[in-house]
């Protein structure tokens, strides 16, 4: 086996070898390297049970309590590496929290079975430090702003579909930023795994040339945070407001989250009473309940736009672009690269005098 560095071990995963993560399911479920696959040396409550060995009675009963829980097992995890990655000689690529016993016990047996293995060195900590370090180094960014309903997401896909650098926060946290982003949606990552995905997206995007379209958001999506130092780069950077009708906007509204039970949308009401006010709130609940959702759509509209308006108005007015063009997101898309490219140009110029 072989001893790789987090850079080496991304690139060889770039390179489409697999990854396995030998820790338990519950350290997996909490935060991984996205893309790894779990094949866990123990299961949860093992672990606690060696864990408790070792720092009790010693190292060597802590392993002989181990081999009870893996020696039935270590065909079964030969099996499912073989079915993942193909017959020995294959390569493949493990790792535990810290590059200690774990990672080197299944290291050890694939290796005897013929895989070619490399092994994380530090383990899954080397992997959040990296992570860490990346989110504290945001790349240039361009963003799409404007209020709710104007197609901002669509709008970054089709940018996206176009060839330039994207960055979908929201994707990334499933979630679409707002007290009613979470309906229609599976629960969002752990914290820490959404920080791994960023972590992964940026340095994608790092490797691309020209700056990354990303949008305009706050710092909570949902439950998930953004870092200071992603915020401070969004703050900082271009701004490109979007507009639209308002009509085109209620069109949207109503299609993305009509489809939500009444009562979600109620209680996504509710979270909103204090900003919105007790009587648009009420009057927006009834109009739930009646079904006419766009009537509901215009009122929560009244209080995200003020509250875009007055985030909008704290940025830098030098960051600031309005844009009077208005049309479908695969024009605005267009129409943004464009504008951009001219922009790009006149700096440039700028520059040479």
């Amino acid at each position: 086996m072989k001893h790789v560095e987090i850079e080496a071990f991304l690139d060889g995963k770039k390179r489409g070898q697999i990854v396995f993560d030998v820790r338990t399911p519950a350290e997996f479920a909490k935060g991984h390297i996205p893309g790894a696959k779990n094949l866990p040396l123990f299961l949860d409550e093992e672990r606690v049970v060696v864990g408790t060995l070792y720092k009790q009675e010693g190292r060597h009963r802590a392993i002989l309590e181990g081999l009870d829980y893996v020696g039935p097992r270590m065909r079964e995890l030969i099996e499912t590496v073989q079915r993942e990655v193909g017959p020995p000689g294959s390569s493949v690529m493990v790792h535990c929290w810290r590059g200690g016993m774990r990672s080197a016990s299944v290291a050890w047996l694939l290796e005897m079975y013929g895989f070619e293995v490399s092994v994380l060195t530090g383990g899954y900590k080397s992997f959040r430090r990296w992570v860490v370090g990346g989110l504290e180094d945001p790349p240039p960014m361009r963003v799409v702003g404007g209020a709710t309903g104007v197609g901002k997401t669509e709008i970054l896909w089709e940018l996206e579909r176009l060839g330039e650098s994207v960055l979908d926060l929201e994707g990334l946290a499933n979630h679409r930023g707002s007290a009613f982003g979470g309906l229609l949606l599976e629960e969002q990552p752990t914290q820490e795994h959404f920080e791994n995905l960023l972590g992964v997206a940026l340095a994608r995007a790092r490797g691309m040339a020209g700056p990354v379209w990303i949008e305009d958001e706050s710092r909570m999506i949902g439950h998930r945070h953004l870092s200071n130092a992603v915020m401070a780069s969004i703050h900082g950077s271009p701004t490109y407001v979007v507009a639209a009708p308002e009509e085109a906007r209620l069109d949207r509204l109503v299609e993305v989250y009509g489809e939500a039970a009444r009562e979600q949308l109620v209680a996504s009401f509710e979270r909103i009473r204090k900003s919105l006010g007790g009587l648009r709130t009420q009057q927006a609940i009834e109009a739930v309940q009646a079904g006419d959702l766009r009537r509901a759509a215009a009122l929560a509209l009244q209080y995200y736009d003020k509250a875009y308006a007055r985030g909008i108005g704290r940025r830098a007015p030098e960051t600031v672009v309005y844009l009077d063009e208005e049309g479908d997101p695969k024009a605005v898309a267009r129409g943004l690269i464009a504008r951009c490219g001219k922009d790009d140009a006149r700096d440039v110029q700028g520059e040479d005098v």
